[in-house]
């Protein structure tokens, strides 16, 4: 097996939005920082997501200095500068009908900026200073507004065997962004290889396994443009990784719990402390 090293690293500030690309990252216990620490939710306070507003896919969002501002970009409109409110007046919000909380709300200007953006009205809030949210599988760990762990771990070697299969039958091949994984992993010659490891170490950083990543109607989504261009690959997934296990879902990625935080950066080298035992995958009993 040649040396597997991190390819990629990205985190994505608000739930559903854009990625930010970078080359090194600090990883807190709940991820990248400054990773889905915000979300867009209804006024209800259930969240926003690209399974139900496709829209949302090429908003961006920079966060400026050490965190105080945020820049909002769009195709064809003027950037917004907001400052961050760490904390602050609260509203309830919550995950897919399972976790419910509590977000600190943002600058009204930027709700008014994102509600023109996808057509429908929207509140910006984010992680209080007192959020715990733990996740679930092998290792469960802790995330802020991300699905229910950390990290989204996928590989080139994963890509390049389902994009095989997608020509093969007259498609045309996906980007790795339709996963939106925080850490692309090259160097492993077998597709899928992150879904057998158990514990492994990147620069200062150590993550578990917590679970194979079932996907939703997401990477369906034209990450550019925020349009649907289905039903790939979720078409061609379901041809050979569906996940009985998992209630027969289609999976591409391995969810990570972070074990020690620090800094990492593209080019380290992935060391694999342990392997998954073979047999079933032990994540569905503990969730």
């Amino acid at each position: 097996m040649s040396v597997a090293r991190v390819a990629a690293l990205t985190y994505y500030p608000v739930k559903g939005l854009a990625g930010v690309s970078v080359e090194h990252a600090e990883v807190t216990p709940t991820g990248l920082l400054h990773d889905r620490s915000f979300m867009l939710v209804e006024p209800d306070g259930t969240f926003l997501s690209q399974r139900s507003v496709p829209a949302m896919a090429p908003l961006r969002v920079t966060v400026l200095g050490d965190g105080e501002a945020l820049r909002l970009s769009a195709d064809g409109v003027d950037d917004l500068e907001v400052p961050v409110a760490y904390d602050g007046k609260r509203r309830d919000v919550s995950l897919f009908g399972k976790w419910f909380g509590a977000g600190v709300v943002q600058d009204p200007a930027a709700d008014e900026w994102f509600s023109e953006r996808i057509g429908k009205p929207a509140g910006l809030v984010r992680v209080t200073p007192e959020h715990e949210r733990p996740g679930w599988g092998v290792y469960k760990g802790q995330t802020g507004f991300g699905d229910a762990h950390a990290l989204l771990i996928t590989s080139l070697a994963s890509l390049d065997g389902l994009n095989e299969r997608i020509v093969e039958t007259g498609g045309g091949p996906i980007p790795m962004n339709r996963f939106r994984p925080n850490l692309v992993v090259s160097g492993w010659d077998e597709p899928h290889t992150e879904d057998k490891v158990l514990r492994a170490s990147a620069g200062e950083v150590e993550f578990g396994y917590a679970a194979r990543a079932i996907r939703c109607a997401v990477p369906t989504v034209n990450q550019a443009t925020g349009e649907k261009n289905g039903p790939e690959p979720t078409r061609t997934l379901a041809r050979y990784r569906r996940q009985p296990d998992y209630g027969g879902g289609v999976s591409f990625g391995m969810k990570a719990a972070v074990l020690t935080s620090g800094r990492i950066a593209v080019g380290d080298e992935i060391l694999v402390q342990d392997w998954l035992p073979e047999g079933p995958d032990p994540a569905p009993a503990s969730r």
